[in-house]
């Protein structure tokens, strides 16, 4: 079979004659620990640089030996993909090319004005603006069809010079005059917040640091609250600071001294409340602060405990409550007047159902507003608080995404929801809440073309070792046979309960136009089919994470789709330690695998409760700590303690030095001991990127070269391979 466009050897040099140089060799500096009897040897632990949470804040200062051996791999990476250098530039090209360059958000109002973003031509970040709200306010009848646009905020001219910048939060006061913003210029998520003068287009001398980058303003517009994080990284105290003040004055509202629990801030859709949340992965706790009453003092609407979740909204005199609480295991909504908001008086509104799972919810004037999935697939329902009368918004699509976005405003007849499918390109609609009407307000542009019909979007199923049915997205060009012999990229996640919408995305269509089954599986330890699918790929059960992907590949083979062998596998974060995982259970099943910022390490990592992502992980893994069975569990499946002396595929990691999620040594470790025990297969790449974090490159075209260099690595997995002089020790 001729290999599809981009399969080939895009070198023009004999893969027979090419010379490339040997892998680096990390060095063995093994230290030893014992853990509940048993005897845990680590060669690679002095990749872990002593002084990291410097590191975080300026990398400059990583020691030199750890700097020279990620180098080191980097430039073996570069040697190893010399072939695809001319792919990836096409491969950039590509997907830029399907990116609206001067694309803009559809304006959202807020009282007498429209704000949105967009950007300039070749930018790689946005613009903050605004422009007049027709027939509102001073400007009712004048400029009709008028923008006269206010840049807020030049995000690409606050880069300029910068390794690193993104920005976070960008906040308009309610009276208007000003807007808060932060920005991350490290890529360890530490943002600074700074507050610009709308009118002069100047920046008070108003600073906080060390911040999560999320803003709440005040009713006054004199005042704004956020989170400022801990020595260890963790979002732990509420602040509230007051302009023209310096911010170690500023007034402590709450210190959480729970080194398991995150804290977080945001407001309910009616303005009113400030909601400070504080959850780990299994519970939560919501104190709120009545933005209405300058001297109102924090109050709890109901106390932690144990598993039980709720999220809060407010409406007329009562607060309405999304929760697991009473059994209601995918969650159901109350209400509680606001006078007494103790769970004793909690009246079931939604009633539980099961296999029906509620997302998320929100509450406009007069209308209770729910996102929830059955089956694996979304809807919307809207409830009229007067009467109860329902309506929803739903598409009649074997796989598609759906989300809603409230906005700014309260009292307001229209929702705005966003729909995309695998195939067809996201779409913004406005719905009239009265009539029911939908008004399509912009289709994403894809300026190199795009016809939905070229593309078929399929759904299956995959049976589990248990029987469990296991649901997988494909997309694929309609006019490709499918005889068994295309080549696959499977996506999976499954960790935390975060689904994988089905959504569009212009990147994988690179690959999907030269041949490739694109395949999402929604394999357990997410909430693709309700809450059940996530308790059962957590903590003791997380194996069926990833026997549930291995089911998905094999059934892709079975149902024609692709073979065994030519499936590459991808995930990030906590999808990494999937892809660590299915390396050591199932490598003949795949062609390659992609691991980006991959949570390999899990065992040395969730032991260690001085890093500062541990202890609120441990609902989510166990606690190997003090848990015996968690600690077997975890080393059980932990990919770095469990790689083995047996052929592996070919597999390319990839990690951010200033990462503080998935700490840079993690893929390190991973990929030396990786090459210092298997007997065959490879080769194994390890990227880092130097100047960024967890998500990568911040700018949107920046990050176009990670994708183009994994797609690369894919595309040359399942086509032209390495050549067959790579050095034994390169592969084994």
């Amino acid at each position: 079979m001729r290999p599809a466009p981009g399969l080939r050897d895009q070198s023009g040099v004999s893969r027979r004659s090419r010379r490339l140089p040997a892998p680096p060799k990390a060095e063995i500096r093994t230290k030893e620990s014992t853990v509940h009897g048993v005897l845990l040897r680590d060669d690679y632990d002095w990749l872990r640089a002593p002084n990291w949470k410097d590191v975080l804040r300026n990398p400059e200062v990583l020691p030199a030996d750890i700097r020279d051996y990620l180098e080191a791999e980097n430039v073996y990476c570069k040697a190893l993909m010399a072939s695809t250098r001319d792919l990836q530039r096409e491969l950039v090209k590509e997907m830029r090319g399907r990116i609206k360059e001067d694309d803009s958000s559809v304006p959202q109002p807020d009282g007498a004005w429209l704000y949105y973003s967009r950007y300039r031509k070749g930018a790689e970040h946005p613009l903050i603006c605004r422009r007049p709200r027709e027939g509102h306010g001073k400007d009712k009848g004048k400029d009709k069809g008028k923008s006269r646009e206010q840049i807020m905020l030049d995000a690409d001219a606050l880069a300029e010079g910068k390794d690193f910048f993104d920005l976070g939060d960008a906040v308009h006061s309610p009276d208007h005059r000003l807007l808060a913003w932060s920005a991350d210029e490290a890529g360890s998520e530490l943002h600074g917040i700074r507050v610009r003068d709308l009118e002069t287009g100047e920046d008070l001398p108003d600073q906080v640091n060390d911040a999560t980058g999320d803003i709440v303003w005040a009713s006054d517009s004199r005042s704004f609250f956020y989170v400022a994080v801990d020595a260890d990284h963790r979002p732990s105290r509420v602040l509230r600071h007051r302009l023209g003040t310096a911010a170690e004055t500023d007034e402590l509202l709450h210190d959480e001294s729970d080194a398991g629990m995150f804290v977080d801030i945001d407001k309910t859709q009616s303005g009113r409340f400030l909601l400070i949340s504080i959850s780990d992965h299994e519970t939560s706790e919501i104190r709120l602060l009545d933005l209405a009453s300058p001297e109102a003092k924090l109050s709890l609407v109901a106390a932690r405990l144990p598993g039980r979740q709720y999220s809060v909204e407010h409406h007329g005199d009562d607060f309405v409550i999304l929760t697991n609480a009473e059994g209601a295991e995918d969650f159901k909504i109350v209400t509680a007047p606001l006078a007494n908001p103790d769970p004793a008086g909690w009246r079931d509104l939604i009633p539980h159902r099961q296999g029906r799972l509620i997302l998320d919810h929100v509450c406009l004037e007069g209308r209770l507003i729910r996102l929830e999935r059955e089956e694996g697939l979304p809807r919307i329902v809207i409830r009229n608080f007067a009467d109860g009368a329902e309506s929803s918004i739903a598409f009649d699509e074997e796989a598609y995404g759906l989300g809603m976005d409230a906005g700014y405003e309260f009292d307001t007849n229209t929702l705005r929801f966003i729909y995309a499918s695998m195939a067809r390109p996201a779409e913004t609609y406005d719905y009239d809440l009265a009539t029911g009407e939908r008004t399509l307000l912009k289709r994403q542009e894809v300026p190199s073309g795009h016809n939905p019909a070229d593309y078929k979007v399929r759904r299956i199923f995959a049976t589990a070792e248990d029987g469990e049915r296991v649901p997988i997205s494909i997309l694929h060009r309609a006019d490709l046979k499918l005889d068994g012999n295309a080549p696959c990229l499977l996506y999976g996640y499954g960790s935390y309960g975060s689904a994988m919408s089905a959504s569009f995305r212009t990147r994988p269509l690179s690959l999907v136009d030269r041949g490739f089954v694109y395949a999402i599986a929604h394999v357990r330890g997410g909430t693709d089919k309700g809450w059940r699918w996530y308790l059962d790929g957590k903590r003791e059960k997380k194996r069926n994470t990833f026997t549930d992907f291995i089911a998905a590949g094999e059934a892709l083979a079975e149902a024609g789709f692709t073979r065994r062998g030519r499936i590459v596998a991808e995930g990030g974060s906590a999808g990494g330690m999937l892809m660590g995982a299915v390396a050591n259970m199932a490598p003949a099943l795949f062609a390659g695998i992609v691991a980006e910022v991959p949570f390999v390490d899990v065992l040395n990592t969730i032991l260690d409760d001085s890093l500062p992502l541990t202890p609120p992980e441990w609902p989510e893994w166990g606690d190997p700590i003090r848990d015996v069975k968690a600690f077997e569990t975890i080393r059980s499946y932990s990919p770095y303690d469990n790689v083995t002396a047996q052929d592996y595929p070919p597999i390319l990691a990839m990690g951010g030095l200033t990462d503080p999620r998935v700490t840079y040594w993690e893929p390190a470790k991973w990929v030396a001991r990786l090459r210092a025990t298997m007997t065959g297969g490879g080769p194994i790449l390890l990227h880092t990127n130097m100047e960024a974090g967890h998500g990568g490159a911040a700018g949107r075209f920046d990050s176009l070269k990670e994708t183009a260099l994994a797609y690369a690595f894919a595309i040359k997995a399942v086509g032209e391979g390495w050549p067959e002089n790579l050095p034994r020790h390169a592969r084994a």
